[in-house]
């Protein structure tokens, strides 16, 4: 028996939605304090955890979160990667990943918002 069907996930594609939101919320909120609080930060690492949460309790309203985290971190990320790309490379490469895995999951828990509606 798999881990994915052990947590009664109908698919590792909703599982892996749910440990990059939370991933995200997580890794957002510990950098906060060392990234002198700016206040979007937060933002997205409070509503990567929501959507987590109600993505793994498959609420309805989680598709909205996501919408919004889509909206807040392609605006993050967009700005980061014109103003930072060629002073820091890493920091450049780890925004675009993080914006792609944003954009993916997004169209994922939009094309499974009828499962989310149980």
């Amino acid at each position: 028996m798999s881990f994915v069907s052990k947590l009664r996930m109908e698919s590792a594609g909703m599982l892996l939605a749910i440990v990059f939101y939370a991933l995200v919320g997580v890794v957002f909120l510990v950098l906060l304090p060392f990234t002198s609080f700016p206040p979007h930060i937060g933002i997205i690492g409070i509503f990567s955890l929501i959507a987590a949460y109600g993505a793994f309790r498959k609420r309805g309203w989680t598709i909205w979160f996501a919408m919004i985290l889509f909206c807040i971190a392609t605006t993050f990320s967009v700005y980061t990667l014109y103003y930072y790309i060629m002073i820091d490379y890493l920091l450049g490469a780890g925004t675009l990943v993080y914006l792609i895995l944003t954009w993916v999951c997004t169209v994922y828990l939009a094309a499974k918002r009828k499962s989310l509606e149980s």
